[in-house]
Protein backbone atom coordinates (compact mmCIF):
# COMPACT_ATOMS: atom_id res chain seq x y z
CA UNK A 1 0.00 0.00 0.00
CA UNK A 2 2.88 2.39 0.81
CA UNK A 3 4.38 1.81 -2.63
CA UNK A 4 1.00 2.32 -4.27
CA UNK A 5 0.51 5.59 -2.37
CA UNK A 6 3.92 6.82 -3.49
CA UNK A 7 3.04 5.85 -7.05
CA UNK A 8 -0.20 7.86 -6.86
CA UNK A 9 1.62 10.91 -5.54
CA UNK A 10 4.25 10.59 -8.26
CA UNK A 11 1.66 10.33 -11.01
CA UNK A 12 -0.40 13.17 -9.59
CA UNK A 13 2.63 15.47 -9.48
CA UNK A 14 3.52 14.45 -13.01
CA UNK A 15 0.05 15.35 -14.24
CA UNK A 16 0.19 18.77 -12.58
CA UNK A 17 3.59 19.45 -14.13
CA UNK A 18 2.31 18.40 -17.54
CA UNK A 19 -0.77 20.59 -17.21
CA UNK A 20 1.43 23.58 -16.43
CA UNK A 21 3.69 23.04 -19.44
CA UNK A 22 3.46 25.21 -22.51
CA UNK A 23 4.20 23.49 -25.78
CA UNK A 24 5.62 25.37 -28.78
CA UNK A 25 4.24 24.65 -32.25
CA UNK A 26 6.51 25.20 -35.24
CA UNK A 27 8.98 27.03 -33.00
CA UNK A 28 6.63 29.95 -32.13
CA UNK A 29 4.29 30.75 -29.22
CA UNK A 30 0.80 29.31 -29.68
CA UNK A 31 -2.34 31.42 -29.49
CA UNK A 32 -3.46 28.89 -26.91
CA UNK A 33 -0.80 30.45 -24.70
CA UNK A 34 -1.64 33.73 -23.06
CA UNK A 35 -0.31 36.47 -20.80
CA UNK A 36 0.63 35.07 -17.41
CA UNK A 37 -0.92 37.78 -15.26
CA UNK A 38 -4.58 36.73 -15.30
CA UNK A 39 -7.52 38.40 -17.03
CA UNK A 40 -6.87 42.00 -18.11
CA UNK A 41 -8.50 44.90 -16.30
CA UNK A 42 -11.54 46.40 -18.06
CA UNK A 43 -10.49 49.02 -20.59
CA UNK A 44 -11.64 52.59 -20.22
CA UNK A 45 -12.87 52.56 -23.81
CA UNK A 46 -13.49 49.89 -26.44
CA UNK A 47 -10.24 48.82 -28.16
CA UNK A 48 -9.93 49.50 -31.86
CA UNK A 49 -9.49 45.95 -33.12
CA UNK A 50 -8.98 45.08 -36.80
CA UNK A 51 -12.26 44.28 -38.55
CA UNK A 52 -12.83 41.20 -40.73
CA UNK A 53 -15.72 42.02 -43.09
CA UNK A 54 -15.78 39.02 -45.44
CA UNK A 55 -14.44 35.49 -45.87
CA UNK A 56 -14.69 33.03 -48.76
CA UNK A 57 -13.27 29.87 -50.30
CA UNK A 58 -12.37 29.23 -53.92
CA UNK A 59 -10.86 26.37 -55.87
CA UNK A 60 -11.29 22.60 -56.00
CA UNK A 61 -10.19 19.34 -54.37
CA UNK A 62 -6.60 19.81 -55.60
CA UNK A 63 -6.07 23.47 -54.71
CA UNK A 64 -8.23 25.63 -52.45
CA UNK A 65 -7.81 29.31 -51.56
CA UNK A 66 -9.10 31.10 -48.45
CA UNK A 67 -9.53 34.89 -48.50
CA UNK A 68 -10.30 37.10 -45.50
CA UNK A 69 -11.14 40.79 -46.09
CA UNK A 70 -9.75 43.14 -43.44
CA UNK A 71 -9.69 46.86 -42.75
CA UNK A 72 -5.93 46.81 -42.07
CA UNK A 73 -2.93 44.50 -42.39
CA UNK A 74 -2.30 42.02 -39.57
CA UNK A 75 0.34 39.48 -38.62
CA UNK A 76 -0.55 35.79 -38.60
CA UNK A 77 0.83 32.29 -38.12
CA UNK A 78 -0.56 29.18 -39.80
CA UNK A 79 0.23 25.55 -38.98
CA UNK A 80 -1.30 22.10 -39.64
CA UNK A 81 -2.54 19.53 -37.11
CA UNK A 82 -3.24 15.85 -37.66
CA UNK A 83 -5.97 13.39 -36.69
CA UNK A 84 -8.28 15.04 -37.54
CA UNK A 85 -6.70 17.02 -40.38
CA UNK A 86 -6.83 20.73 -39.58
CA UNK A 87 -5.04 23.98 -40.31
CA UNK A 88 -4.95 26.58 -37.55
CA UNK A 89 -4.35 30.29 -38.17
CA UNK A 90 -3.47 32.45 -35.16
CA UNK A 91 -4.06 36.19 -35.55
CA UNK A 92 -4.38 39.22 -33.26
CA UNK A 93 -7.82 39.86 -31.77
CA UNK A 94 -10.19 40.64 -34.63
CA UNK A 95 -13.73 41.95 -34.72
CA UNK A 96 -15.37 39.36 -36.97
CA UNK A 97 -18.23 41.11 -38.79
CA UNK A 98 -18.97 38.19 -41.10
CA UNK A 99 -22.33 37.12 -42.47
CA UNK A 100 -24.27 34.55 -40.45
CA UNK A 101 -23.30 31.01 -41.41
CA UNK A 102 -19.90 31.97 -42.78
CA UNK A 103 -17.64 28.92 -42.65
CA UNK A 104 -20.38 26.33 -42.22
CA UNK A 105 -20.23 25.29 -45.89
CA UNK A 106 -16.93 24.05 -47.25
CA UNK A 107 -15.35 23.89 -50.67
CA UNK A 108 -12.55 21.88 -52.21
CA UNK A 109 -10.09 20.75 -49.54
CA UNK A 110 -11.93 22.55 -46.73
CA UNK A 111 -14.98 20.91 -45.13
CA UNK A 112 -15.75 23.94 -42.94
CA UNK A 113 -14.01 26.60 -40.89
CA UNK A 114 -14.58 28.33 -37.55
CA UNK A 115 -13.32 31.58 -36.12
CA UNK A 116 -13.38 33.44 -32.82
CA UNK A 117 -11.52 34.65 -29.76
CA UNK A 118 -9.15 32.23 -28.03
CA UNK A 119 -7.79 34.66 -25.44
CA UNK A 120 -7.83 38.41 -24.83
CA UNK A 121 -5.77 39.88 -27.66
CA UNK A 122 -5.80 36.74 -29.81
CA UNK A 123 -8.21 35.24 -32.34
CA UNK A 124 -8.06 31.99 -34.28
CA UNK A 125 -9.38 30.46 -37.48
CA UNK A 126 -9.58 26.65 -37.65
CA UNK A 127 -10.07 24.83 -40.95
CA UNK A 128 -11.48 21.29 -40.97
CA UNK A 129 -9.94 19.53 -43.96
CA UNK A 130 -11.05 16.69 -46.20
CA UNK A 131 -7.57 15.15 -46.04
CA UNK A 132 -3.85 15.97 -45.79
CA UNK A 133 -2.79 19.32 -47.29
CA UNK A 134 0.17 21.64 -47.38
CA UNK A 135 0.03 25.40 -46.98
CA UNK A 136 1.44 26.28 -50.38
CA UNK A 137 1.21 30.05 -49.91
CA UNK A 138 0.15 32.39 -47.12
CA UNK A 139 0.39 36.18 -47.13
CA UNK A 140 -1.40 39.47 -46.45
CA UNK A 141 -2.10 41.78 -49.40
CA UNK A 142 -1.98 45.55 -49.12
CA UNK A 143 -5.08 47.56 -49.94
CA UNK A 144 -5.01 48.42 -53.64
CA UNK A 145 -7.34 49.58 -56.42
CA UNK A 146 -10.24 50.07 -54.06
CA UNK A 147 -9.84 46.56 -52.58
CA UNK A 148 -9.22 46.05 -48.84
CA UNK A 149 -6.22 44.34 -47.25
CA UNK A 150 -6.62 40.58 -47.46
CA UNK A 151 -5.28 37.51 -45.70
CA UNK A 152 -4.78 34.74 -48.26
CA UNK A 153 -3.97 31.06 -47.72
CA UNK A 154 -3.52 28.50 -50.49
CA UNK A 155 -3.97 24.81 -49.61
CA UNK A 156 -2.72 22.02 -51.87
CA UNK A 157 -3.48 18.31 -51.67
CA UNK A 158 -0.55 16.12 -50.52
CA UNK A 159 -0.10 12.54 -49.34
CA UNK A 160 -0.10 11.49 -45.70
CA UNK A 161 3.68 11.15 -45.49
CA UNK A 162 4.33 14.66 -46.78
CA UNK A 163 1.71 16.07 -44.44
CA UNK A 164 3.21 14.39 -41.36
CA UNK A 165 6.68 15.66 -42.27
CA UNK A 166 5.31 19.22 -42.30
CA UNK A 167 4.12 18.96 -38.69
CA UNK A 168 6.10 20.15 -35.70
CA UNK A 169 7.88 17.15 -34.10
CA UNK A 170 5.66 17.18 -31.00
CA UNK A 171 2.56 17.04 -33.20
CA UNK A 172 3.60 14.10 -35.39
CA UNK A 173 1.27 11.14 -34.87
CA UNK A 174 4.01 8.54 -35.38
CA UNK A 175 5.83 9.87 -32.31
CA UNK A 176 3.00 8.83 -30.00
CA UNK A 177 0.08 6.39 -29.93
CA UNK A 178 -2.90 7.40 -32.03
CA UNK A 179 -5.63 9.11 -30.00
CA UNK A 180 -9.22 10.01 -30.68
CA UNK A 181 -10.64 13.51 -30.37
CA UNK A 182 -12.32 12.61 -27.09
CA UNK A 183 -9.23 11.12 -25.39
CA UNK A 184 -8.12 12.83 -22.19
CA UNK A 185 -5.18 15.04 -23.13
CA UNK A 186 -2.59 17.43 -21.80
CA UNK A 187 -2.88 20.84 -23.44
CA UNK A 188 -1.17 24.23 -23.24
CA UNK A 189 -2.11 26.67 -20.50
CA UNK A 190 -4.02 29.84 -21.36
CA UNK A 191 -4.63 33.20 -19.79
CA UNK A 192 -7.38 32.33 -17.33
CA UNK A 193 -5.41 29.46 -15.78
CA UNK A 194 -2.91 31.97 -14.38
CA UNK A 195 -5.24 33.49 -11.84
CA UNK A 196 -3.66 35.23 -8.84
CA UNK A 197 -3.47 33.20 -5.62
CA UNK A 198 -6.46 33.49 -3.35
CA UNK A 199 -6.08 35.42 -0.09
CA UNK A 200 -5.12 32.92 2.59
CA UNK A 201 -6.77 35.09 5.25
CA UNK A 202 -10.22 34.62 3.67
CA UNK A 203 -11.61 31.35 5.00
CA UNK A 204 -14.84 31.49 3.01
CA UNK A 205 -15.37 28.54 0.62
CA UNK A 206 -14.33 29.25 -2.97
CA UNK A 207 -16.80 28.36 -5.74
CA UNK A 208 -15.68 28.15 -9.36
CA UNK A 209 -18.37 28.83 -11.97
CA UNK A 210 -17.56 27.49 -15.43
CA UNK A 211 -19.67 28.81 -18.33
CA UNK A 212 -19.10 26.24 -21.11
CA UNK A 213 -17.59 26.89 -24.53
CA UNK A 214 -16.65 30.45 -25.57
CA UNK A 215 -14.65 32.23 -28.23
CA UNK A 216 -14.15 30.06 -31.28
CA UNK A 217 -16.37 27.36 -29.74
CA UNK A 218 -20.06 28.38 -29.95
CA UNK A 219 -21.43 25.18 -28.45
CA UNK A 220 -24.99 24.38 -29.49
CA UNK A 221 -27.05 26.93 -31.40
CA UNK A 222 -30.63 27.80 -32.30
CA UNK A 223 -31.15 30.68 -34.68
CA UNK A 224 -29.10 33.60 -33.36
CA UNK A 225 -28.92 32.14 -29.84
CA UNK A 226 -25.64 30.39 -29.04
CA UNK A 227 -24.93 28.21 -26.04
CA UNK A 228 -21.75 30.11 -25.19
CA UNK A 229 -23.67 33.38 -24.74
CA UNK A 230 -26.64 31.85 -22.92
CA UNK A 231 -24.50 30.06 -20.34
CA UNK A 232 -22.19 33.06 -19.87
CA UNK A 233 -25.19 35.24 -19.00
CA UNK A 234 -26.44 32.57 -16.59
CA UNK A 235 -23.00 32.13 -15.03
CA UNK A 236 -22.55 35.85 -14.44
CA UNK A 237 -25.99 36.08 -12.83
CA UNK A 238 -25.13 33.10 -10.59
CA UNK A 239 -21.83 34.74 -9.61
CA UNK A 240 -23.54 38.00 -8.70
CA UNK A 241 -26.16 36.24 -6.57
CA UNK A 242 -23.55 34.14 -4.74
CA UNK A 243 -21.29 37.12 -4.07
CA UNK A 244 -24.26 39.15 -2.81
CA UNK A 245 -24.73 36.65 0.01
CA UNK A 246 -21.22 37.39 1.28
CA UNK A 247 -20.75 33.75 2.34
CA UNK A 248 -18.45 32.63 -0.46
CA UNK A 249 -15.68 33.70 -2.79
CA UNK A 250 -16.31 33.17 -6.52
CA UNK A 251 -13.98 32.67 -9.49
CA UNK A 252 -15.18 32.45 -13.11
CA UNK A 253 -13.30 30.28 -15.60
CA UNK A 254 -14.33 32.88 -18.17
CA UNK A 255 -16.22 36.15 -17.78
CA UNK A 256 -16.20 37.10 -21.45
CA UNK A 257 -16.28 35.47 -24.89
CA UNK A 258 -12.94 33.66 -24.57
CA UNK A 259 -11.99 30.10 -25.48
CA UNK A 260 -10.67 28.15 -22.47
CA UNK A 261 -9.36 24.58 -23.00
CA UNK A 262 -10.98 21.92 -20.83
CA UNK A 263 -7.95 21.02 -18.75
CA UNK A 264 -7.35 24.67 -17.92
CA UNK A 265 -10.87 24.95 -16.53
CA UNK A 266 -10.02 22.12 -14.14
CA UNK A 267 -6.64 23.73 -13.36
CA UNK A 268 -8.35 26.94 -12.30
CA UNK A 269 -10.41 25.05 -9.73
CA UNK A 270 -7.46 23.05 -8.41
CA UNK A 271 -4.96 25.94 -8.32
CA UNK A 272 -7.45 28.06 -6.38
CA UNK A 273 -8.24 25.22 -3.91
CA UNK A 274 -11.91 25.42 -4.84
CA UNK A 275 -14.53 23.88 -2.58
CA UNK A 276 -17.03 23.44 -5.45
CA UNK A 277 -16.94 23.52 -9.27
CA UNK A 278 -20.14 24.16 -11.23
CA UNK A 279 -20.01 23.94 -15.03
CA UNK A 280 -22.96 25.49 -16.91
CA UNK A 281 -24.09 24.22 -20.33
CA UNK A 282 -27.18 24.03 -22.55
CA UNK A 283 -27.69 20.89 -24.63
CA UNK A 284 -29.35 20.32 -28.01
CA UNK A 285 -30.59 17.24 -29.83
CA UNK A 286 -30.30 16.79 -33.60
CA UNK A 287 -33.70 16.81 -35.29
CA UNK A 288 -33.46 13.13 -36.15
CA UNK A 289 -33.13 12.25 -32.45
CA UNK A 290 -36.48 13.72 -31.44
CA UNK A 291 -37.13 16.25 -28.69
CA UNK A 292 -36.04 16.61 -25.07
CA UNK A 293 -36.56 19.27 -22.45
CA UNK A 294 -35.63 20.31 -18.94
CA UNK A 295 -32.48 20.70 -16.86
CA UNK A 296 -30.08 17.81 -16.18
CA UNK A 297 -27.30 17.51 -13.59
CA UNK A 298 -24.23 15.41 -14.37
CA UNK A 299 -21.45 14.00 -12.22
CA UNK A 300 -18.32 12.27 -13.48
CA UNK A 301 -18.14 8.53 -14.07
CA UNK A 302 -15.98 6.26 -16.20
CA UNK A 303 -19.18 4.59 -17.40
CA UNK A 304 -22.03 6.72 -18.73
CA UNK A 305 -25.42 6.33 -17.06
CA UNK A 306 -27.15 6.10 -20.45
CA UNK A 307 -26.58 6.58 -24.18
CA UNK A 308 -27.59 10.26 -24.10
CA UNK A 309 -25.10 10.99 -21.32
CA UNK A 310 -22.38 9.22 -23.30
CA UNK A 311 -23.22 11.22 -26.44
CA UNK A 312 -23.12 14.50 -24.57
CA UNK A 313 -19.80 13.73 -22.84
CA UNK A 314 -18.21 12.79 -26.16
CA UNK A 315 -19.44 16.05 -27.73
CA UNK A 316 -18.26 18.21 -24.83
CA UNK A 317 -14.89 16.47 -24.66
CA UNK A 318 -14.18 17.50 -28.27
CA UNK A 319 -14.14 21.20 -27.38
CA UNK A 320 -10.35 21.33 -27.55
CA UNK A 321 -10.30 19.87 -31.06
CA UNK A 322 -12.87 22.49 -32.07
CA UNK A 323 -10.55 25.16 -30.74
CA UNK A 324 -7.67 23.67 -32.70
CA UNK A 325 -5.40 23.14 -29.71
CA UNK A 326 -2.51 20.75 -30.12
CA UNK A 327 -3.58 17.61 -28.24
CA UNK A 328 -1.01 15.21 -26.85
CA UNK A 329 -1.91 11.95 -25.21
CA UNK A 330 -2.02 11.52 -21.46
CA UNK A 331 -1.38 8.00 -20.14
CA UNK A 332 -4.67 6.26 -19.55
CA UNK A 333 -3.46 4.96 -16.20
CA UNK A 334 -3.18 8.52 -14.85
CA UNK A 335 -6.76 9.37 -15.79
CA UNK A 336 -7.97 6.06 -14.35
CA UNK A 337 -6.20 6.68 -11.07
CA UNK A 338 -7.52 10.21 -10.78
CA UNK A 339 -11.08 9.15 -11.53
CA UNK A 340 -11.34 5.76 -9.87
CA UNK A 341 -8.82 5.53 -7.04
CA UNK A 342 -7.74 8.97 -5.79
CA UNK A 343 -9.97 11.16 -3.63
CA UNK A 344 -13.04 8.90 -3.59
CA UNK A 345 -14.58 11.21 -1.01
CA UNK A 346 -14.76 13.90 -3.71
CA UNK A 347 -17.15 11.76 -5.71
CA UNK A 348 -19.36 11.38 -2.66
CA UNK A 349 -19.53 15.15 -2.20
CA UNK A 350 -20.19 15.67 -5.93
CA UNK A 351 -23.10 13.23 -5.86
CA UNK A 352 -24.45 14.78 -2.66
CA UNK A 353 -24.44 18.27 -4.17
CA UNK A 354 -26.05 16.97 -7.38
CA UNK A 355 -28.95 15.53 -5.38
CA UNK A 356 -29.38 18.72 -3.35
CA UNK A 357 -29.32 20.76 -6.55
CA UNK A 358 -31.94 18.55 -8.17
CA UNK A 359 -34.23 18.84 -5.13
CA UNK A 360 -34.02 22.64 -5.18
CA UNK A 361 -34.24 23.14 -8.95
CA UNK A 362 -37.26 20.90 -9.42
CA UNK A 363 -39.33 23.26 -7.26
CA UNK A 364 -38.67 26.24 -9.54
CA UNK A 365 -37.70 25.08 -13.05
CA UNK A 366 -38.58 22.24 -15.41
CA UNK A 367 -36.29 19.23 -15.05
CA UNK A 368 -35.43 16.47 -17.51
CA UNK A 369 -37.36 13.21 -17.03
CA UNK A 370 -34.06 11.68 -15.81
CA UNK A 371 -32.47 14.67 -14.07
CA UNK A 372 -29.43 12.95 -12.51
CA UNK A 373 -26.88 11.38 -14.84
CA UNK A 374 -23.17 10.61 -15.05
CA UNK A 375 -20.57 10.33 -17.79
CA UNK A 376 -16.87 10.84 -18.46
CA UNK A 377 -16.74 14.62 -18.74
CA UNK A 378 -13.14 15.81 -18.76
CA UNK A 379 -14.12 19.09 -17.14
CA UNK A 380 -15.36 17.23 -14.04
CA UNK A 381 -12.22 15.19 -13.41
CA UNK A 382 -10.53 17.22 -10.68
CA UNK A 383 -9.73 14.56 -8.07
CA UNK A 384 -10.03 16.92 -5.10
CA UNK A 385 -12.83 19.36 -6.06
CA UNK A 386 -16.52 18.34 -5.87
CA UNK A 387 -17.81 19.03 -9.40
CA UNK A 388 -21.08 18.97 -11.32
CA UNK A 389 -22.08 19.90 -14.85
CA UNK A 390 -25.56 21.44 -15.19
CA UNK A 391 -27.34 21.40 -18.53
CA UNK A 392 -29.82 24.18 -17.77
CA UNK A 393 -32.04 23.25 -20.73
CA UNK A 394 -32.20 22.31 -24.42
CA UNK A 395 -31.75 25.07 -26.98
CA UNK A 396 -33.33 22.64 -29.46
CA UNK A 397 -36.61 22.72 -27.50
CA UNK A 398 -38.82 25.77 -28.10
CA UNK A 399 -40.11 25.91 -24.54
CA UNK A 400 -36.66 25.56 -22.99
CA UNK A 401 -35.20 28.19 -25.31
CA UNK A 402 -37.89 30.65 -24.23
CA UNK A 403 -36.84 30.01 -20.62
CA UNK A 404 -33.13 30.31 -21.37
CA UNK A 405 -33.54 33.82 -22.78
CA UNK A 406 -35.93 34.88 -19.99
CA UNK A 407 -34.46 36.96 -17.17
CA UNK A 408 -37.35 35.94 -14.90
CA UNK A 409 -36.66 32.22 -15.45
CA UNK A 410 -32.93 32.75 -14.98
CA UNK A 411 -33.48 34.52 -11.65
CA UNK A 412 -35.56 31.59 -10.39
CA UNK A 413 -33.02 29.01 -11.55
CA UNK A 414 -30.12 30.96 -10.05
CA UNK A 415 -32.01 31.30 -6.76
CA UNK A 416 -32.54 27.55 -6.48
CA UNK A 417 -28.84 26.92 -7.20
CA UNK A 418 -27.77 29.32 -4.46
CA UNK A 419 -30.13 27.61 -2.01
CA UNK A 420 -28.58 24.23 -2.88
CA UNK A 421 -25.10 25.68 -2.37
CA UNK A 422 -26.09 27.00 1.07
CA UNK A 423 -27.49 23.61 2.09
CA UNK A 424 -24.44 21.77 0.74
CA UNK A 425 -21.93 23.83 2.69
CA UNK A 426 -24.06 23.89 5.84
CA UNK A 427 -24.02 20.07 5.88
CA UNK A 428 -20.28 19.92 5.17
CA UNK A 429 -19.58 22.31 8.00
CA UNK A 430 -21.77 20.30 10.33
CA UNK A 431 -20.14 16.95 9.49
CA UNK A 432 -16.53 17.93 8.83
CA UNK A 433 -16.11 21.05 10.93
CA UNK A 434 -14.75 22.98 7.93
CA UNK A 435 -15.80 23.76 4.35
CA UNK A 436 -12.67 22.44 2.76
Amino acid sequence: MANRAKHLVFLGCGLLCAAASVFAIAGAPSAAEGPQNGPPAPAASAPNFPVASGARLAGDAKQTRFILDLDRKIEFRAFPLADPYRVVVDIPQVDFQLAAGTGSAGRGLVKAFRYGLVMPGGSRIVFDLTGPVKIANSYVLDAANGQPPRLVLDFEEVDRTSFVQSLAPASRPESKPAISESTTATIPAVTSAALPPVAVTDARPLIVIDPGHGGIDNGTQSGDQTEKNLVLGFGLALRDRIEKSGKYRVVMTRSDDTFIPLNDRVKIARSQSAALFVSIHADALPRREGDAQGATIYTVSDKASDAEAERLAEAENKADAIGGVNLTDEPTEVADILIDLAQRETKTFSNRFARLLMDEMKTTVRMHKHPLKSAGFRVLKAPDVPSVLVEIGYVSNKGDLEHLVSESWRNKAVGSMVQAIDTFFAKRLATAGSAK
